[in-house]
């Protein structure tokens, strides 16, 4: 077999994260083991070794892939909008979308944390890959409220752990009781104040050159 990466091994790779995660949220990350997850991506030891050195690199690939993919539906989303749309209430919509799929990944997260937490090792790993998604958000945001003349009054790292901190405790109360909290009702609901309280506009006029507003219709 030639060295290297092959045209099979992004397809390989891709199954077995597929796996992992529908493994590890069936039957949570330290009960899984590696043959049920080449199990059920139809792919040998061999296969799973070249690509993935443990489970706690598989889950930290999981974990890459996907902020990712949740910090480039939320880009574009907000691409989307028209110069009218960039509103609080619009932006804090977006924000509170939470997709089906979330429920398995939740699940998946939320108990590698806790052997995060247990594991000084496991923590500091997983405290850089957190780092990465953070920046990414803090550097979203700043980019959407100064395009829309806005800007934060706080640290843009400590206002990106916030939001992760709304989202996460609020998945964890919305998926306990799904009727009583639909998953998003935080966000919807608190989150346009929060950014009311934590911006301010920005000297000057606002986007196409009409000046600035407050309140809950104010662009950011």
């Amino acid at each position: 077999m030639p060295k290297g990466v092959t045209r099979r091994r992004p397809r390989t790779r891709a199954a077995l994260l597929k796996a992992a995660l529908e493994t590890f949220a069936e039957h949570g990350f330290h009960a899984t083991t590696i043959e049920q997850i080449c199990e059920a991506a139809g792919y040998t030891r061999g296969a799973y070794y070249s690509n993935f050195a443990s489970k706690e690199e598989l889950f930290l690939a999981l974990f890459d892939e996907h902020s990712e993919r949740t910090v480039r539906r939320l880009a574009e989303s907000i691409d989307a909008l028209t110069p009218d749309e960039y509103t609080l209430t619009r932006l804090a919509e977006l924000a509170a979308r939470v997709e089906p799929d979330e429920r398995a990944w939740y699940l998946v997260t939320t108990e590698f944390t806790l052997h995060a937490i247990r594991d000084p090792q496991a923590a500091w790993v997983l405290a850089r890959h957190d780092e990465r998604l953070r920046a990414e958000i803090a550097r979203g945001l700043t980019l959407v409220l100064r395009r829309a003349g806005r800007e934060l009054t706080v640290e843009a790292d400590r206002f990106a752990r916030l939001l992760i901190a709304l989202r996460e405790g609020g998945l964890a109360q919305s998926y306990v009781e799904p009727a009583e909290l639909p998953p998003g009702t935080l966000e919807r609901q608190f989150l346009v104040p929060l950014l009311e309280a934590t911006t301010r506009e920005l000297p000057g006029p606002g986007p196409e050159g009409q000046s600035n507003r407050s309140g809950s219709d104010a662009v950011i």
